[in-house]
């Protein structure tokens, strides 16, 4: 799976409430580091996107993604239930063998 293969489907997977899958788009050691925390582990990042996220009825909206070998940025912005902005972002990933092993999230 490329970067960008791995990329489209993390936002697929979470937007679909797919956990199984979105799961095995991570590396065990994933972490994530957003502007209000750092997610530390593959099972603790699935149960905040599946638990404990502020709202799950939102939807991303991926406008690009630039696929630079192991790694790949996303830009986008995430949508609440009714189509509105909630905020614009983008996503720095780093990726190793078709796995998510880190994301850094900015927004606006």
């Amino acid at each position: 799976m490329n970067a960008e293969s791995a990329v489209r489907g993390y936002y697929d997977a979470i937007d679909a409430h797919d956990y199984e899958t979105f799961a095995g788009l991570l590396a065990p050691d994933v972490v994530h580091r957003r502007p209000d925390r750092t997610i530390e582990g593959r099972e603790t990042l699935v149960g905040f996107m599946r638990d404990d996220r502020p709202d799950k009825r939102t939807t991303h909206e991926v406008r690009r993604v630039f696929e630079g070998g192991a790694s790949a940025v996303a830009e986008g912005r995430l949508l609440d239930s009714g189509g509105e902005e909630l905020f614009a972002f983008v996503d720095a990933f780093s990726i190793s063998d078709g796995r998510i092993e880190e994301i850094r999230t900015y927004t606006r």
